[in-house]
């Protein structure tokens, strides 16, 4: 007998006693019994014993594939301390001669040190010629609603550049309301929420008119991926006259100002200069205190600075194939750091930089599908 005969016969070989006896199952409209049913489950259990077996045989077979993937991308991206063809590095101390600088540059905190190795490397790197800046008429030409909102000089007596603005708005209405930082994000729209509960508690009041205090960041951190800029975000955060934006990465120079939200969407619409100066106002509120103790709109905390961690700041370029008359190999006419400039020659940046290679293996362990690409 097989193992599909139990669908059409009976272990008795009497059909005529199954009415003597109860009746357990039918199939196929054919009387089974107590016999027949032991048998069916017998066979069950060796098919999926069987099947069980094949499983486990393809899990060790799939994880012997990825052991060997891992093995590969080890071998390929030399994440060890001795490469197989390649001095490492780590190595390079016995190979050649460490020159006038016989110290660890990563443990170094000699800023006269450091001034003499970047020296010596540009002594040593040639450049084709020198860029020419462009001048500040040209660049108020280019964005001149920016340059009109942000003034060219700041009050007085604070670390932080600040400004007070004339609120011509309605004081009934939401001043958040068409911010584009609030309709794409959920927490942008939290925060605001609670700026808007004290916003008018926040207005100062001179000659029958209403102003705002408006700032800028004091310092921004910039830097290449994977290389540190969160990490020193956090810890900027804990110190109590630091502030930053509602959250770390903003964008809004090198992105949201030309309408980038992701490349594959293509351009939305621009995000104004309105809509990156709201970040700041929660720092700014404490920049400027309790109006109701501080008649004269002095501020009260004028130590605090605000900063802002859009690492992109530093690299990314997107926005020149669409801008700034980029339709040659050449550099374009205007850079994210012309208009930063311009708009505040003392701006204070952090540049977060790290080993190429090691940066890379970060990166890409972070980005499975750009690593696969690259293998």
């Amino acid at each position: 007998m097989t193992q599909m005969d139990y669908k059409y016969s009976l272990l008795d070989s009497t059909v005529d006693d199954y009415h003597k006896r109860p009746l357990l199952l039918q199939v196929d409209n054919t009387p089974l019994n107590l016999f027949a049913v032991l048998e069916v489950k017998r066979d069950l259990t060796k098919r999926s014993s069987t099947v069980g077996c094949k499983i486990r045989l393809y899990g060790f077979l799939f994880g012997l594939a990825i052991m060997f993937l891992i093995m590969a991308s080890y071998v390929l991206t030399g994440d060890k301390k001795g490469l197989l063809f390649t001095p490492s590095p780590y190595h390079l101390n016995s190979l050649v001669s460490p020159g006038p600088f016989a110290f660890n540059l990563s443990s170094v905190r000699d800023y006269a040190h450091i001034k003499l190795v970047v020296k010596s490397i540009k002594s040593k790197v040639g450049f084709r010629s020198s860029r020419q800046l462009p001048e500040l008429k040209a660049l108020m030409r280019s964005d001149p609603h920016m340059f009109s909102v942000i003034p060219r000089k700041f009050l007085p007596g604070l670390k932080n550049p600040c400004w007070y603005e004339e609120f011509t708005g309605n004081i009934t209405t939401d001043p958040y309301k068409m911010n584009l930082y609030g309709r794409y994000s959920r927490r942008f729209r939290t925060v605001f929420q609670h700026l808007r509960s004290t916003f008018y508690h926040h207005l100062l009041h001179r000659n029958r008119r209403l102003y705002r205090m408006r700032c800028l960041p004091y310092f921004y951190i910039i830097g290449q991926p994977k290389c540190g800029t969160t990490d020193l975000y956090d810890r900027l955060r804990l110190h109590p006259d630091v502030k930053f934006t509602t959250f770390k990465e903003p964008h809004w120079w090198t992105r949201k100002r030309f309408g980038i939200i992701r490349l594959s969407e293509g351009l939305h619409d621009r995000y104004p200069v309105e809509d990156y100066l709201d970040l700041f106002d929660q720092a700014a509120y404490q920049i400027q205190g309790e109006l109701t103790t501080n008649i004269s709109g002095s501020p009260s905390h004028p130590k605090i600075i605000i900063g802002e961690a859009s690492a992109s700041t530093m690299w990314d370029n997107n926005a020149w194939v669409y801008f700034y008359d980029n339709t040659t190999e050449g550099e374009p006419l205007f850079l994210i750091q012309d208009f930063i400039h311009a708009i505040q020659p003392e701006a204070r940046f952090i540049v977060m930089l790290r080993d190429p290679v090691e940066r890379l293996k970060e990166f890409l362990s972070h980005c499975p599908q750009l690593a696969l690409k690259c293998l």
